[in-house]
């Protein structure tokens, strides 16, 4: 499995133009001292690169759950190992307030055959910080 560059220059997994350290590194190196995605789109972008790096890094999966909202969060996160996370194109994203959605279309590899998942996420802002409730799969 290819492995994903996360240094100062390395591209952010999540295809926004910037750097691992400028973008989704801020929140997954900040969580432990309270410093969170600002909005639904960051945190929807910081948990793709999480799943993205899950096999090289057992650290997201603690990540991946501890934003994802505790009403719907499963108990445990197992990396999977035939999964490789390809890219990512956000179509919308809106928030209000306390709520937010993201909808966005994921590329990957399992086992070696390429797949999309499109999405419609929910997110709500609770302590000044904003968490993953659930998210609708579509067809792509």
């Amino acid at each position: 499995m290819k492995k994903l560059r996360t240094g100062a220059f390395a591209p952010c997994p999540c295809a926004s133009e910037q750097t691992y350290s400028e973008c989704c590194g801020l929140w997954h190196a900040g969580l432990a001292q309270g410093v969170h995605a600002p909005t639904p789109e960051a945190l929807m972008r910081s948990r793709y690169s999480a799943y993205a790096l899950q096999c090289q890094d057992p650290a997201m999966g603690e990540y991946l759950l501890a934003t994802w909202h505790p009403s719907t969060a499963p108990g445990e996160m197992e990396p999977n190992p035939f999964v490789r996370w390809t890219g990512l194109e956000v179509l919308h994203s809106a928030m209000s307030l306390d709520a937010g959605v993201v909808e966005f279309t994921a590329r990957f590899k399992e086992n070696g055959r390429a797949g999309q998942m499109h999405e419609t996420s929910r997110f709500v802002r609770e302590d000044a910080r904003w968490l993953y409730v659930d998210g609708v799969v579509g067809e792509d």
